[in-house]
């Protein structure tokens, strides 16, 4: 039987979801991809620096300098760019359905890969990982030193997964004109900005916790609304009630 580590997350709009974490092999496998693509880069940054001095005659000192800041860019600064501006995901986290979180559910934020990343240091001792791999199978949410010291969790975004109940398809232009006749008077400005909330961060989360996020909140705030027609995706329903909520101050 297929055993996943499952932990709930408690989101900032108020709805609980469960999330699947990485273990450590899937985690060892997308730290491999990226250490391969890692190593491409700085081969190719030695070379390139290597042509400059070459036709700019460069002091073997500063040649020195150069390909230790690269170093430092490629082994640390790849990261942090790709979790920060990439939802949480480097080339080999996406390449194996990885996806970094804060401990919360939160979108990572510079300053927390920064400090997870950093860490590395200390995780890779004394060789292969050993520290990072061993914190990963002994602590109770899978998590290396960095990631203890940062608030963040690996998770492991599912391909396939239950549907939810809930309808597909896209507001036809009637149904956008039917939006001006709701009734959107028993929904509070603290429900507004939640929703807000929710659909200004929803492309950074996981598939399956989008999904989930906006059927929970389209089922809770349903009811109060008068008017939507039934055939409305989550999404959609929350976007234009908002955008009504809105155009009536």
């Amino acid at each position: 039987m297929f055993y996943e580590d499952r932990i709930s997350v408690a989101t900032p709009e108020g709805v609980t979801l469960e999330v699947t974490l990485a273990g450590a092999g899937s985690r060892f496998a997308a730290g491999l991809i990226d250490q391969i693509l890692r190593t491409a880069l700085l081969l190719a940054l030695v070379l390139l620096i290597g042509l400059v001095g070459e036709l700019g005659d460069l002091s073997g000192g500063l040649f020195l300098a150069l390909l230790l800041v690269g170093l430092f860019l490629v082994q640390f600064a790849y990261d942090m760019l790709f979790e920060t501006l990439a939802a949480g995901r480097t080339p080999g986290k996406r390449w194996t359905g990885l996806r970094v979180v804060r401990a919360g559910g939160a979108p990572v934020g510079f300053l927390a890969s920064t400090i997870r990343n950093v860490l590395r240091i200390v995780d890779a001792l004394p060789g292969f990982y050993l520290v990072g791999m061993l914190c990963v199978l002994f602590t109770r949410n899978n998590q290396r030193l960095g990631d203890l010291a940062a608030g963040t969790i690996v998770v492991r975004e599912r391909t396939q997964h239950t549907a939810l109940p809930q309808p597909r398809s896209s507001p036809s232009l009637s149904d956008t004109d039917d939006a001006s006749l709701w009734d959107v008077s028993a929904i509070s400005a603290e429900e507004v900005a939640t929703v807000r909330r929710f659909l200004d961060r929803r492309e950074s989360l996981a598939p399956e916790a989008r999904e989930r996020l906006a059927h929970e909140m389209a089922t809770r705030l349903g009811p109060k609304v008068v008017g939507p027609p039934k055939q409305w995706a989550p999404e959609a329903f929350l976007e234009y009630l908002v955008a009504t909520k809105a155009a009536r101050g």
